[in-house]
C-alpha cells in the first residue's frame, strides 16, 4: 500500500508537470484549487493507509490478549448466572416442601377433627335415643304388670330398673372409652408391612418417614410394635411412632405414644429421647410442671446417655424457664 501511495504521488506530480506548460494562460486560480485537492485527496489515503496498517497490527496483537480476559469475564458472568439460576431453584424446592409439609399437616388435622366430629354426632344420637326410651320406660312404668300375673307380656320385655342400670352403664362406657373406639378403629385397619423379618418390617416403616409420609408411617410402625411387641427394635418404633405426632404437632396424640414407650421400653435405645420428648410434649399441652420433671430427670435417670440428648435436655431445660422447677 505505500508503495501504491507513492506511485500515486510521482504519477500526480508528473502529470501537473505535463499539463502546465500547455495551460500557461488558464486561470492560475483554477489550477491551485485542483493542486490542493489532490493533495488532500493523496493525505486522505495516507492516513488511510498507514491507520489500516496499524489498526491491523494492533487488533492482531490486542485479538490475543483480550481473548483470555474476555473468556475469563465470560466464563464468570456465566457462573455468577448459575449460582443465581440454583440459589432460585433451592429456595423453589424448599418453598415446595413447605407447601407439601403444610398440606400434609392440614389434612391429618381434617381427619382428626372428621373423627372427633362423627364420634361426638354419635353421642349426641345416643343421647337422644336414650331419652326417648327414658320417656318411653316412665309412661309404661305406670302401668307396669307386677310378676306372676295371668295377664299376656312380651317377649323380651325389659324392666325399668334393668333398663335404668344398662342405661347409665352405657352413658359411662361411651364417654370413658373414647379413645378405645378410635384405637380400635386403627386395629380394623389393614396391614402395611410385609410378610418378611422383623428388621425388613422395621427398615420398610422407616421408609416412610425418611419420605415424609408420616401417616403411612405412624400405622406402620405401630403395626410393628403391635406384631413385635418384645423385639429389640420395638422400642425405637414406639419412639418413631411417637415422633410422627410430634412432627404434625400433634403434642396430645405424641405426649401419650411417648408415655407408652417410656413405660414399655425404659432399657432401650431410645429411652433417654423419649423421656426428653415427653417431657417436651408435655411442656407443649400446658403440663409445664410434670413435662419440667421429665426433662430434668434425663441426665439423673440415664447418666450414660448421649451427650447430645443430655445437651439438648439442658437446652430445653433453659428454654422452658425450667430451673424454678421442682425437679
Amino acid at each position: 500500500m505505500k508503495m501504491f501511495v507513492k506511485k500515486f504521488n510521482l504519477l500526480v506530480i508528473l502529470v501537473i508537470c505535463f499539463f502546465l506548460p500547455s495551460h500557461l494562460n488558464a486561470d492560475n486560480h483554477n489550477i491551485y484549487e485542483t493542486i490542493e485537492k489532490l493533495q488532500k485527496d493523496i493525505k486522505t489515503l495516507e492516513r488511510a493507509v498507514y491507520s489500516g496498517s496499524t489498526n491491523l497490527n494492533n487488533e492482531n496483537s490486542n485479538i490475543e490478549t483480550s481473548l483470555d480476559s474476555n473468556s475469563e469475564d465470560v466464563l464468570t458472568r456465566h457462573l455468577l448466572k448459575l449460582t443465581e439460576i440454583e440459589t432460585q431453584f433451592q429456595n423453589l424446592t424448599n418453598r415446595f416442601e413447605e407447601i407439601n409439609f403444610k398440606l400434609d399437616k392440614l389434612s391429618n388435622r381434617l381427619s382428626k377433627v372428621q373423627a372427633d366430629n362423627q364420634i361426638r354426632f354419635q353421642d349426641l344420637e345416643n343421647a337422644s335415643v336414650s331419652n326417648d326410651d327414658q320417656k318411653t320406660l316412665t309412661q309404661n312404668s305406670k302401668d307396669k304388670i307386677l310378676p306372676g300375673s295371668s295377664q299376656p307380656q312380651d317377649l323380651g320385655s325389659i324392666s325399668y330398673k334393668d333398663t335404668n342400670t344398662n342405661q347409665t352403664i352405657q352413658q359411662t362406657q361411651s364417654i370413658d372409652t373414647t379413645a378405645t373406639v378410635i384405637t380400635e378403629s386403627f386395629q380394623a385397619e389393614e396391614k402395611i408391612l410385609p410378610s418378611e423379618s422383623p428388621e425388613s418390617q422395621y427398615e420398610f416403616a422407616t421408609s416412610f418417614l425418611k419420605v415424609g409420609d408420616y401417616s403411612t408411617a405412624e400405622r406402620a410402625f405401630r403395626e410393628f410394635v403391635q406384631t413385635n411387641p418384645e423385639h429389640k427394635l420395638a422400642g425405637n418404633a414406639q419412639y418413631w411412632y411417637a415422633e410422627t405426632f410430634r412432627i404434625r404437632q400433634l403434642y396430645t396424640d405424641a405426649a401419650s405414644a411417648y408415655l407408652e414407650g417410656y413405660q414399655k421400653y425404659p432399657k432401650g435405645e431410645k429411652a433417654p429421647a423419649n423421656l426428653l420428648k415427653l417431657g417436651v410434649s408435655m411442656v407443649q399441652i400446658g403440663e409445664k410442671d410434670q413435662g419440667c420433671k421429665m426433662i430434668n430427670g434425663v441426665e439423673k435417670e440415664y447418666p450414660e446417655a448421649n451427650q447430645s440428648v443430655i445437651q439438648k435436655a439442658k437446652y430445653e431445660s433453659q428454654k422452658f424457664e425450667c430451673k424454678n422447677q421442682n425437679s
